[in-house]
């Protein structure tokens, strides 16, 4: 997904977080007797391990291309010893029984999704900005990015590095800023990123999403 973020032409034009509850599902049965294999991502499985480990110790866990496919192995593979760790709607897709729910580690598991659109956002007085940009490989180059946000005292909610496909160490960095492009104090931090770095693309400027 990110990969795509640097190259496709649409925007983000708006995020929505969702609070994330997984379950512990299997076939026919509503208890853990018996259970010796389950399925789920391989997140899912790190955000319920210190559930798993009390209540299911032996049982082998099994990453998936995703909780979905978790489900479906559940409902289809004719064993009733396997479980899968999936959501509410999975279970009810397949058929499962809940066995227990909300067995996530973290109580406020979210996950956060952008909008993309071809349409533009305009300021609300509360968004956020999602950019993409890359940098000679060379020393100091991350703090000459960095920079420009904090002359202008722009505040950055998320910094994640990515490999770039286009050379051997050469990374992209994804940014999320406080603040609409069209501000005038991120229109200047933007001038002065762009004067630093090799490449810059806003993704998008969208409301924050409100939980």
């Amino acid at each position: 997904a990110l990969d795509l973020l640097s190259v496709t032409p649409l925007q983000a034009c708006g995020e929505v977080v969702l609070r994330i509850h997984h379950h512990l599902l299997r076939k026919n049965s509503s208890n853990t007797q018996g259970i010796t294999k389950v399925y789920a991502h391989a997140q899912a499985l790190a955000q319920c391990h210190e559930w798993l480990g009390r209540n299911l110790p032996e049982a082998v866990r099994i990453s998936v291309s995703s909780n979905a496919e978790a489900a479906r192995l559940a409902a289809e593979s004719g064993d009733e010893s396997v479980a899968a760790i999936a959501g509410q709607t999975a279970a009810e897709l397949y058929c499962l029984t809940k066995v227990a729910d909300s067995i996530e580690d973290e109580p406020n598991n979210t996950t956060r999704f952008l909008v993309l659109g071809h349409q533009a956002t305009t300021p609300t007085g509360r968004d956020k900005t999602s950019l993409v940009v890359s940098t000679p490989n060379k020393a100091g180059a991350v703090s000459a990015l960095l920079k420009p946000f904090t002359e202008s005292g722009i505040s950055m909610t998320k910094f994640e590095s990515r490999p770039s496909r286009s050379g051997l160490w050469d990374y992209l960095f994804f940014i999320d800023i406080e603040g609409h492009k069209d501000d005038a104090k991120v229109q200047a931090a933007l001038a002065a990123l762009e004067e630093r770095a090799s490449f810059v693309k806003v993704i998008g400027s969208y409301p924050m999403a409100v939980l």
